[in-house]
């Protein structure tokens, strides 16, 4: 299982932030890729589409200069989400300027086409894309993609239903290329957990919305820190793909998150002409992970927290596996 160059010895700790829909931004991807793992954000984040080339310009300048002034511990890696439902009119010209930049690993979700994997490898890049069960990945490596986030049961936003163990065990039978794990991923032995199954990287998304540097409302950030796993609510009313909420946001809305009526997947539009949902002002997305988050920390803080108990779980599992 071995990673590509573009992540060989560029990460502190085995981790991809995953993109935060409305919340990833700048700020985020740049104290996420100088603290050591990759950070990541929706192309659709940069609103109007002028400003996803900013956005790159700002990240991939100061990254440079942060490298240069530490070349014994370079920043991470990092990756843009596309979108690649057919609603998604951003595509095309967001693809263009992922180009422009050279950017170092797309994401891809609710889609896989060859000509996008075919656009990424052109100019050196990778594409890692999100599968939430077997034959998805099956189709996705058929059609081009380097490797596979697996979204378990437990993850944030669009997350799948299936048992992380029956996943990544489905996966690893045939496929032996990088693959990450997504699924309530908090904590540093949680990560080392996600390596024993199987995964070479954890993929960590909702812990993130909990940090100063996120682009989340002050009271997103503290329901995180009050809530734990039973705060969850799974359900496809938002956006027609079923996801993970925060019970006490639906509640705030006025709706019974035990009779929440069902979703058209087929209204599903990720199009520049669709209305802003109210639901993402109001309806907070997050997984089953977050019991783990107590405060709310810069990243640089919370990645170290995430390194100490990694490395912790590192020398129990040396000490479990020398004793049997």
């Amino acid at each position: 299982m071995a990673l590509p160059n573009i992540l060989k010895d560029r990460l502190r700790i085995p981790v991809i932030a995953s993109p935060l829909f409305i919340i990833s931004n700048p700020d985020l991807v740049i104290a996420q890729c100088k603290a050591g793992i990759v950070g990541s954000f929706p192309a659709l984040n940069a609103r109007p589409a002028d400003q996803l080339g900013r956005w790159l310009e700002r990240i991939t300048t100061e990254l440079a200069e942060y490298d240069r002034q530490n070349p014994g511990r370079p920043s991470a890696p990092f990756a843009v989400n596309q979108i690649v439902h057919r609603s998604n009119d951003r595509l095309e010209h967001d693809m263009q300027v992922c180009a422009r930049f050279k950017v170092p690993i797309v994401i891809t979700s609710l889609g896989a086409r060859p000509e996008i994997n075919a656009a990424v490898h052109a100019w050196g890049g990778i594409v890692l894309h999100d599968v939430i069960d077997n034959g998805f990945a099956h189709k996705a490596i058929e059609k081009g993609a380097d490797g596979l986030i697996a979204v378990a049961a437990g993850a944030g936003g669009h997350a799948g239903g299936l048992s992380p163990f029956a996943l990544v065990q489905e996966i690893r039978e045939w496929f032996d290329g990088p693959l990450a794990l997504s699924g309530s991923i908090a904590a540093g032995r949680s990560i080392l957990s996600a390596q024993v199954m199987g995964a070479d990287l954890a993929y960590i998304g909702s812990a993130f919305i909990a940090t100063q540097e996120a682009n989340a409302v002050p009271g997103h950030k503290q329901m995180i820190v009050d809530s734990a796993a039973q705060d969850i609510i799974y359900t496809n009313l938002i956006t027609g793909v079923h996801g993970n909420y925060l019970r006490p946001s639906i509640v705030n809305a006025g709706m019974d998150p035990e009779n929440l009526p069902t979703s058209d997947p087929s209204k599903m539009n990720f199009g520049s002409n669709r209305e802003k949902p109210k639901a993402w002002k109001d309806i907070w997305g997050c997984g089953q992970g977050i019991g783990a988050i107590r405060e709310i920390l810069p990243v640089s803080q919370f990645i170290d927290r995430l390194a100490d108990e990694y490395a912790h779980a590192c020398q129990l599992a040396d000490r479990i596996t020398a004793e049997t």
